[in-house]
């Protein structure tokens, strides 16, 4: 009687999100490898320096950014070690461009068309793609479509188990059937396998995407740490596809950089401050290794600057180390690796980057996108079988012919 409940229950999940969970895995795929080809894509912008050429002032290259493109207003300032690399200077949290940290030059935004096109995967797999106020009922539908997927998981597993506990029953569920030949059969033994197969990554995948739908699950995290939940900030605005598109700056005929040093007036003005160009070197000694430093562009008169170091891809918050300098001195004020910060933080920090397999390199994004694609299939073979279950037997003339 409890099996069949569940079997009962399993089905109708599948039925009422299964649209929605098809969706999602194949966004999720689509994304699997968003990090690496948008990194590609800014290697067309590399540029191998003169042997006697000089980096330019960090408040010079920003100010060359903003020049280039009215109403862009620099946060964050990020370099990496290969002197080929262009300087990014990044508005908000996404919103990047590049510079050529020699020339000044300002190459606006690399392959804006891969990132229009990312965009909106990342937008059909949060919310159907939704802008402004119609976002939060489409957020609604794929929160609870989740929540439906886990429960599918979950109960898949336990009615994976045959009723009758033998070799023969284990194999056909556990491999591919070539006996299974008919449309029916196939698609009951592939349900099987790629369930069982994925299983265990598909529940940390879709468990950690709950953390995303619902801030309750999301301050669970720190309250099983016995901390605190820290206070929510509001949602930044994700531009639509087609502003990110449009969002590529004039470039100008002839650069020239003298005058847009003086041009950058957030940086510390004090007369005793290190440049930032200073503070950058001091940070980068400080962790070898490093793949990618950002400095929080200070306001003016900050007596502290803060810098991230990353030794990981990006999606590595356990390879991040937070530094904090004296903007006059360069002494350390701070200093945070991943370790010190509290289990409910770092908990919180893996799980946003567990979801997508990146807290677990390359290995781990292949084996979320692996499974988001027998997600597809599992979908697919299921609402067949459903169809089977539930609408074929209303037409029994169809049937016989």
């Amino acid at each position: 009687m409890i099996r069949k409940t569940i079997f009962w229950i399993h089905l109708l999940c599948g039925v009422t999100a299964g649209v929605v969970v098809l969706m999602m895995s194949a966004t999720g795929v689509v994304l699997t490898y968003e990090r690496q080809m948008l990194d590609w894509a800014v290697q067309d912008l590399y540029v191998e320096p003169e042997p006697s050429a000089q980096r330019l002032s960090v408040e010079t290259l920003v100010a060359a950014v903003e020049a280039s493109e009215p109403g862009f207003e620099a946060s964050t300032f990020t370099i990496r070690p290969d002197p080929a690399a262009p300087a990014t200077v990044i508005q908000g949290r996404r919103n990047a461009r590049y510079v050529n940290a020699y020339t000044g030059e300002a190459l606006g935004m690399a392959a804006p068309g891969m990132r229009s096109f990312f965009s909106d995967m990342t937008g059909w797999h949060r919310y159907f793609n939704a802008t402004g106020d119609e976002r939060p009922p489409w957020r609604a539908i794929t929160g609870a479509s989740n929540v439906a997927f886990l429960f599918l998981v979950l109960s898949g597993m336990y009615l994976w188990l045959p009723k009758i506990f033998n070799r023969a029953m284990f194999k056909v569920r556990l491999w591919f059937n070539p006996k299974a030949t008919g449309s029916k059969a196939r698609d009951f033994n592939w349900h099987h396998v790629f369930g069982i197969w994925s299983a265990v990554p598909l529940v940390v995948v879709v468990a950690t995407a709950t953390v995303f739908s619902y801030p309750q699950v999301s301050d669970l995290v720190y309250r099983s740490f016995g901390e605190e939940p820290p206070a929510r900030r509001g949602r930044p605005a994700r531009p639509p596809a087609a502003a990110v598109q449009a969002q590529v700056p004039t470039v100008p005929a002839t650069f020239d950089a003298a005058p847009l040093a003086s041009a950058y007036q957030r940086a510390p003005i004090t007369p005793d401050n290190l440049e930032l160009n200073e503070l950058l070197d001091i940070a980068s000694a400080h962790i070898d290794g490093w793949r990618t430093i950002a400095l929080a562009l200070p306001d003016a008169g900050a007596e502290t600057v803060k810098f991230t170091i990353d030794r990981g891809n990006g999606g590595q918050p356990q390879h991040r180390h937070t530094l904090e300098l004296d903007a006059r001195t360069g002494d350390v004020v701070a200093s945070q690796p991943f370790s010190s910060l509290s289990p409910g933080r770092q908990a919180r920090s893996f799980i946003r980057y567990l979801h997508t397999g990146e807290a677990l390199g390359i290995l781990g994004q292949t084996i979320a996108g692996i499974v988001s694609l027998t997600s597809i299939l599992m979908v697919w073979t299921g609402l067949a079988l459903a169809y089977r279950r539930l609408i074929v037997p209303l037409y029994p003339s169809r049937r016989r012919a």
